[in-house]
């Protein structure tokens, strides 16, 4: 029994390279199906991949991995940025990379900072035994929900690190955008609009620090893995084509009902991965 249920968690939890064998990549400038080999023709040539995810989600792991090691098999130069680690974690984050740590202190670590451990963890595994640099992007949870409540006037006028010198004007069309990501239930007034500056003040610091990130590291290319509110194109690349406008693609998880090829556009993403069986892989 024991030994049966240790399979049944690696089938699960290992990735196994059989399930990459027939992703379904829609191109959104064509409208037409690619292969995952015409993908990597087109995201070895940009800066910055966003690869978006559901973040219980393992297909979508899976997707982000797979995107990950293309690239790498291209003989690029990949940084992995990560939503799901803060900013002040990075020497916590180094040293995992370097194989300083051990993971069990690992985990503890990364569920200070996120959740779901268990679906990202090959991500991780393959990070240290590649010595692939990993970013923590995010800022702390806290100024994004103080933020969402008292608005992003009250965070900006103190000393708050990755905020220095970051504005958040939100524009209508901003306001539209998320009212659609959450599908219609997004709530009105003032606190709705507080929750757009948390929204668009979340995006703007992740940018820069990609920025900061690719311009000491000039030979790199950043695969970003970020919710898809934070990945498509409104979010994050938004606001890292203002501070730097650097070349960049998205590639988007189908989430049926909310991001489908029914619902997609050119202007959310550049690709959409779609959704065939479990976990939006085609068994």
């Amino acid at each position: 029994m024991k030994s049966l249920l240790g399979i049944c968690c690696l089938l699960v939890f290992s990735f196994p390279l059989v399930a990459l064998a027939h992703p379904h990549i829609l191109s959104m400038s064509s409208g037409e199906e690619i292969s995952f080999s015409t993908l990597l023709d087109d995201l070895q040539d940009v800066r910055v991949v966003f690869v978006g995810e559901l973040h219980d989600n393992v297909g979508h792991h899976r997707m982000q991995q797979a995107v990950i090691s293309g690239l790498q098999s291209r003989q690029k130069s990949v940084a992995v940025g990560l939503e799901m680690f803060q900013q002040e974690s990075q020497p916590k984050l180094d040293r995992w990379v370097a194989g300083k740590t051990r993971e069990r202190t690992f985990r503890k670590i990364f569920e200070d900072n996120w959740s779901y451990w268990p679906v990202y963890r090959p991500i991780f595994l393959d990070a240290r035994r590649l010595a692939t640099p990993m970013v923590g992007l995010n800022i702390p949870r806290e100024l994004v929900q103080k933020g969402a409540k008292a608005g992003v006037a009250a965070l900006l006028e103190g000393e708050l690190g990755p905020l220095k010198g970051i504005s958040c004007v939100v524009d209508p069309a901003y306001e539209a955008v998320l009212r659609r990501a959450m599908g219609g239930h997004s709530g009105e007034g003032r606190s709705f609009y507080f929750f757009c500056e948390a929204q668009l003040l979340w995006d703007t610091a992740m940018a820069k620090k990609i920025v900061d990130y690719l311009r000491d590291n000039p030979q790199a290319v950043m695969v970003v893995l970020a919710g898809n509110t934070h990945a498509w194109k409104h979010g994050i690349p938004t606001q890292v084509v203002r501070q730097a406008n650097l070349s960049y693609r998205v590639v988007l998880p189908e989430v049926q009902g909310r991001l489908d090829r029914n619902s997609i556009r050119p202007e959310d993403a550049d690709y959409l991965w779609l959704d065939f069986g479990v976990d939006g892989w085609q068994p």
